[in-house]
Order: structure tokens, then C-alpha cells, then sequence
């Protein structure tokens, strides 16, 4: 938009304004009371430059916060493990720091530690809460952080590329392979960031980035929040993942889980200092029932201090292009929205809402938009919370996208609960554009949600057993005929409405057969479906094949048309299961008719002129039927309205381009 976007342009939100203000008045003074007016606020988050082990002038100091504690022990390889004086913290304030300095030549690259930590009726080992390298010992399933002091020169610092229309290439380093293990960073780089370039993305968002004790929480239970997980190698290898991303021009979007923290007490942060609420609510508002894990108190200064400095930590160490706020939901409800139901306004303004996260999210993004103006942040919410994509300065979030996590919804409700026959044009535009034209969204028909295990991908929803025999392309089945141009189809439709983005979970854009389930004890520690299969794609012969050239080639529609426009319904028709809308220069007309194929049907226009056939979801090479010449050209017909005749065949979406 031209103008500067403001909470007020929704009419909905007159009768809570006061509300939103006070939002607005709160975000101002907690930001006042986090400066004190001596400093800014990307100045504030900087706490991880302070806390943890660090190197000055040729020795090492080391700092924590643990205000309950009645005294610190720095334990490694170098003290044998034990409390040793000479290793014991000094506290050096009233606020809770604890501080420790020591010589250089005590600590060697790669030496483990950890600290021991005594608090009144208790003491216990704990992971430094700054620590920015954490491994797991593989015999005795010990964590420990690690002294780490190699450095990346990177060939692309100053990369800061703002796609106009994201296209996320959501991703999962661990499962990238298709061997049954834990892939590495460089696996990543070197077989699967080729294949996101020649498929036409723009960003890659990865997942489980922040060390998590536990591999099959996809990365969602983090307990040491400054540390890249090592399970996928080590901090140079990431750095060089994302150094050649940004080589290719491909964005690296990282999900950032700052909603809930693991309850691990030794790997993670709860009872730190031997209380509950050193950086959680106490008592049960602390706990997250639902998800095991514990819940910050974000009205408390350290912990936003933490928080904040954490965002600028992976901007500013990592170069990464922005950040997907993993459930935002949680974040912003007392009840986390378990169970829940969102039907009106009252339902973002009652007493449930925690306005500290909300404080918090807007805060954060202030942080990261200074710290790097042209990063990306996405919100994950479900509930549709109004003003969360708007600017922070109007008392909304700051995010630049939310997540439109409806359409997926919609997409399964169809196909589970209605027949073809009963499916509703006029609905399935809603949802798909039900969306406010102030915020920017990204559009999916499924991201990892979906693929999990106890879930069905829509492929598999689509054809289940069927895709274990027949999808060879010289099968005729009618069960994957369907399945295969529905996929098609339901991956144009989102893409050509999507209002700011797109993603995609690696390995759907080509069918990716059965669902993600890592190795766990419930399935006897088995990789088979924590993997990807590449040769599937790869092969010629398979449907697979077909379905990942259809994806590649969707990509390539001109991504700056989609950015500066909003999709506009040119025509919908209920019985007859077609769906026509202006994008830009672009007409997309899609016919969801099981099996009635229309001829000469008249498809209103914005303007007279030629319009050229440029995609063809049943082209041969797309595993097609080949009922329409490819590069048709069609013309506009005599008559008061601009119209173009065209042959529409059943389960069949077209793309034509106007060229005047």
C-alpha cells in the first residue's frame, strides 16, 4: 500500500480503539522502562554480548543471571568436573549477575562445561543460559556447552534482499536426506539448496535451528536458545548454508520458538536458579499442560531482555533474513487457545489476553526491522488476532506476514467431509481470500503440520493406498488421476490468491508419499519416515517426476506481478465448479468439475485483447491429458463486456497472460 497502514482502517476495531490504545501507550512504556532513555532499544538487546563465556583481552570472563543462587561453579574438563574455588562466581550485584575471570590458557577450543549451581535446599547441574554451543555426548546422552572458537569469514555479510513475493521453502535439516540418519548443514548445502534454486524458490525457512534436547520435538522444545543445534553440525557449516543461500538469492528464515521452552531442568532453563519463576510464570500459569513445556513470563525485564537479545543474536552472529514466530497463539491467550474457539472481536479483547507477549511480539519486531530493515517476520497464529501485521507505532505487532493457516483447513475440510460434487466456488474464494487487505499473509495448502505422523499430506489424502502401486505414469488408475490434479490444482488456486507469500514443506511440491515421524522409542528408533525421498523426484517414470516439473514451473509465474496486487474474482460458477480471478496480468481459470468438461465457455475479463495460455495443469509433461495446445492464444469477443472464450476440460486449471 501507498499509504502508511493504520490499526483503525478495519471498521471492526471501533468499539475496542480504547483497547488498542492502551496496547499502544504499554508498548511505549515498556520500551522507556527497558532504555531508561540512555540507550536505544536494539543498545538493550545485546545481553548475550554480556552474559556467557567470553574472551577479553586475551582472558576469558564469564557472567550469568541467577538471582536465587547462593553460589556458581564454573565445571568442565578443566577442573575434572568439580566445584573448584578458583572457579567459583562472584556475585557482582544486587540484580542477580554472577561473574567469574579467569586466564586464557585454562580453556582449550572444544573443552565441555557446564555450572553447578547451589540454591537455598538444593543445588544442581545447569547449561549456561547464553551458551552458543551445546553437545550431546552419544554414550551417555549427556549435554554439555562447549568452548568454541573458530570463526566463518563470510562471503555475503552484507546480503539483505527483500523478495517482493516470498516463495518459503519450508525445510528440515535432519530429515533432508533420503538415508535413514540425521543429515548435516553441509548435506543440506550441498544436495538440497541446489534443488530449492531449480525449483524456484526465494526463501528457505528451516526448522529445529535452536538446539532441543529431544530430536523428534521438530525442533519446538528448544532449551538452549543461542545455540544452533549440533546434531546437524557445527556453527561454520550453518553459517556456510546460509552463505550460500544467499549466493543463490534465496532467503534464510529461521522459526524462532520463543512461545514456551522445554521443562528439562539440567539442558534447559527451568528452575535455573531452583525456582520455578526465575524466567516462567510460577505456579500453573508456568507450565503449558498441552505442550509439557514451560511458559515465560514476559512482563518481567530479564526476560524480555533475553528474548530481545536473541532475535538480534541470530541476525547479527547467523545473517539470517528473518524470523517465523512459532506459536504466537500460546504466546498471546491465557488459555493458549487449547480448545478454544474464535468467533467475534470480543475474543482478541477480554481479559485472556496476556498483553505483556503481546507487548513483547511488537517490541521484538521493532528489534529486528532496526537491526536489519529489510528482515522478514512471520507470525504463526491461529486465532486471526487483528493488528498483528500492522506497524508497531499504530500499537499492532510489526509483523510482516501471518501465517493463513485457514486455507489449509479448508482444504482437508473439503476433501474430507464433501463429495466433489458439493463443492462451493463461492466458499472456497472466501477462505481463500478472507483475508485483511492491510496484512500481509502467506498462503499454504500444507506446511509440516500436515505431515506428520497420526496426519495424512494431501497427496496421501487423496490417494492413499493407491500411491504404493500405481504411480507409474503409464498406470491408469482414476484414484490418482483425481489425486494428481487436485494436487495441481489446489497448489495454483493458494499460490495465485496467496496476498504476500507462499510456502511449501520439502518434499510436498512433488507428492511425497506417507507422513514425517522421527525416530522414537514408539517406533523402534526408526529413520524410514524421517527422510526425503529424492528419487522419486528424480525419476522420470513415477508421477513424482510430473508433479515437481508442474511446481517448478508454477514457481516461475513473474513473482513481481503477485506483489503489488490483490487476486480479484472475475468469475464464479457453483454448478459447474469454475473458479476465474484476475491476478495482476495473469487470469487464472480453474474447472473443479469431477468430470464435466465445458466448451466455449465464455470467461469475463478486465480487459479487450490477446491472452496467452502460459500454464496448463494438463500438460503431459505435468502427467496431463494433453487436451489443450500448449501457448494458445485467445482473444476477446465481440460484445459489451471484454470476454475470451475458452475449452475448460474437467480437474483442469489454466494461467493465461494478457498481452494486450
Amino acid at each position: 500500500m501507498n499509504r502508511k497502514i493504520q490499526l483503525t482502517d478495519d471498521p471492526y476495531l471501533t468499539p475496542y480503539l480504547d483497547i488498542v490504545e492502551s496496547r499502544r501507550e504499554k508498548i511505549i512504556q515498556t520500551e522507556q522502562r527497558l532504555t531508561q532513555g540512555k540507550m536505544s532499544l536494539t543498545d538493550f538487546a545485546s545481553a548475550h554480548e554480556y552474559y556467557g563465556l567470553h574472551v577479553n583481552g586475551g582472558d576469558w570472563v564469564f557472567r550469568e543471571w541467577a538471582p536465587n543462587a547462593r553460589s556458581i561453579y564454573l565445571i568442565g574438563d578443566f577442573s575434572d568436573w568439580q566445584c573448584r574455588e578458583d572457579f567459583r562466581l562472584q556475585r557482582v550485584n544486587d540484580h542477580g549477575d554472577w561473574q567469574l575471570e579467569f586466564p586464557g590458557k585454562v580453556l582449550k577450543d572444544r573443552d565441555l562445561y557446564r555450572l553447578h549451581i547451589f540454591w537455598e535446599g538444593g543445588q544442581g547441574d545447569r547449561l549456561p543460559a547464553y551458551a552458543r554451543r551445546v553437545v550431546k555426548d552419544e554414550e551417555t546422552g549427556i549435554f554439555n556447552a562447549q568452548v568454541w572458537l573458530s570463526k566463518y569469514e563470510w562471503k555475503h555479510p552484507g546480503y539483505r534482499n527483500r523478495h517482493p513475493f516470498l516463495k518459503i521453502y519450508e525445510a528440515h535439516v535432519g530429515m533432508s536426506s533420503e538415508e535413514g540418519r540425521i543429515a548435516s548443514y553441509d548435506d543440506f548445502r550441498q544436495q538440497v539448496l541446489p534443488r530449492i534454486e531449480a525449483a524456484g524458490y526465494n526463501a528457505i525457512q528451516l526448522m529445529a535451528v535452536q538446539e532441543h534436547p529431544y530430536y523428534a520435538s521438530f525442533g519446538y522444545h528448544v532449551a538452549n536458545f543461542f545455540a544452533p543445534s549440533s546434531r546437524f553440525g557445527t556453527p561454520q557449516e550453518l553459517k556456510r548454508l546460509i552463505d550460500d543461500a544467499h549466493e543463490r538469492d534465496i532467503a534464510v528464515i529461521i522459526d524462532l520458538v520463543h512461545s514456551h521452552s522445554v521443562r528439562n531442568e539440567v539442558e534447559g532453563l527451568s528452575r535455573f536458579d531452583g525456582t520455578e519463576y526465575q524466567y516462567f510464570h510460577g505456579g500453573s500459569r508456568g507450565y503449558h499442560e498441552a505442550w509439557d513445556s514451560r511458559c515465560f513470563d514476559y512482563g518481567k525485564i530479564p526476560v524480555i531482555h533475553f528474548l530481545l537479545s536473541n532475535t538480534r543474536y541470530w541476525l547479527d552472529e547467523f545473517n539470517v533474513d528473518g524470523f517465523r514466530f512459532d506459536g504466537i497463539t500460546s504466546m498471546l491467550y491465557l488459555h493458549h487457545g487449547v480448545g478454544y474457539t474464535f468467533t467475534s472481536y470480543d475474543d482478541y479483547f477480554n481479559e485472556y489476553v496476556d498483553t505483556d507477549a503481546y507487548v513483547y511480539l511488537s517490541l521484538a519486531n521493532k528489534v529486528i526491522h532496526q537491526i536489519k530493515s529489510t528482515a522478514v517476520t512471520i507470525a504463526e497464529d491461529i486465532s486471526g488476532m487483528p493488528g498483528l501485521a500492522y506497524p508497531y507505532e499504530e500499537g499492532g505487532g510489526g509483523f510482516d506476514y501471518r501465517q493463513a493457516m485457514g486455507v489449509s483447513d479448508y482444504w482437508f475440510k473439503m476433501l474430507k467431509d464433501m463429495r466433489d460434487e458439493q463443492w462451493n466456488m463461492d466458499s472456497l474464494w472466501h477462505e481463500l481470500t478472507n483475508k485483511r487487505p492491510e496484512e500481509s499473509t502467506v498462503s499454504y495448502v500444507e506446511c509440516h503440520d500436515q505431515a506428520l505422523v497420526g496426519g495424512k499430506t494431501l497427496i496421501f489424502e487423496l490417494a492413499d493406498k493407491e500411491m504404493y502401486t500405481d504411480m507409474i505414469r503409464t498406470t491408469q488408475n482414476l484414484v490418482i488421476e483425481r489425486a494428481v490434479a487436485l494436487h495441481k490444482m489446489a497448489r495454483l488456486t493458494t499460490l495465485g490468491t496467496a496476498h504476500g507469500g507462499y510456502l511449501n514443506f520439502m518434499g510436498n511440491e512433488f507428492g511425497h508419499p506417507e507422513w514425517v515421524d522421527f525416530p522414537r522409542e514408539g517406533n523402534n528408533w526408526s529413520y524410514h519416515y524421517s527422510r526425503r525421498q529424492w528419487s522419486l523426484r528424480d525419476n522420470g517414470r513415477l508421477i513424482y517426476h510430473a508433479l515437481g516439473e508442474f511446481d517448478r514451473d508454477m514457481m516461475q509465474l513473474e513473482d513481481g506481478e503477485f506483489s503489488g496486487s490483490f487476486p480479484e474474482p472475475m468469475y464464479l460458477h457453483n454448478d459447474h465448479k469454475v473458479m476465474a480471478f484476475r491476478r495482476s496480468k495473469y487470469l487464472f481459470v480453474l474447472n473443479f468439475h469431477p468430470e464435466g468438461s465445458l466448451t466455449d465457455y465464455p470467461i469475463p475479463v478486465w480487459e479487450k485483447g490477446k491472452y496467452v495460455l502460459v500454464l496448463d495443469t494438463d500438460h503431459p509433461e505435468y502427467n496431463g491429458f494433453n487436451r489443450i495446445k500448449p501457448g494458445q492464444e485467445f482473444f476477446t469477443q465481440p460484445g459489451d463486456s471484454p470476454h475470451i472464450k475458452v475449452y475448460l476440460p474437467s480437474r483442469t486449471g489454466l494461467v493465461l497472460k494478457y498481452q494486450g
